[in-house]
């Protein structure tokens, strides 16, 4: 349960410092594309989705054995994107830069699946 603790904490914490100033810097994301002034509800509504899932990592860290079944939406919001930008990237519709964004999901991901399973041996010993 340590470890789950562990990794639930550190995606929380890693991602509400990552994307707390994406809600100050729409400039500078609007440089290389469209301005998120031109569509202002998806780009806010895609940092409050994803700043309430890094809440619910904070809450499955709390109590992993607890709120195992929610880890399994966990796993597919990290594959889920790192699934698409490798579409994305083998299409050619983004560079290696961008695609590198991908990493710390993927690793996140990887340990999400990890915690998956050892909390599923704490359930089996209860």
């Amino acid at each position: 349960m340590k470890f789950a603790r562990i990794v639930f904490v550190i995606a929380g914490v890693w991602g509400i410092v990552v994307i707390t100033p994406l809600y100050f810097l729409h400039d500078v994301t609007g440089q290389p594309y469209a301005a998120p002034t031109l569509y202002p509800h998806f780009f806010y509504g895609f940092l409050s989705v994803t700043m309430a899932w890094q809440i619910a990592f904070l809450v499955i860290a709390s109590n992993p054995v607890r709120f195992r079944p929610l880890i399994i939406p966990t796993i597919v919001e990290k594959a889920g994107y790192v699934i698409s930008v490798a579409v994305l990237y083998s299409h050619g519709r983004i560079s290696p830069a961008e695609a590198s964004t991908a990493v710390p999901d993927c690793l996140l991901g990887i340990l999400f699946v990890a915690a998956f399973v050892k909390t599923g041996a704490l359930v089996t010993k209860a």
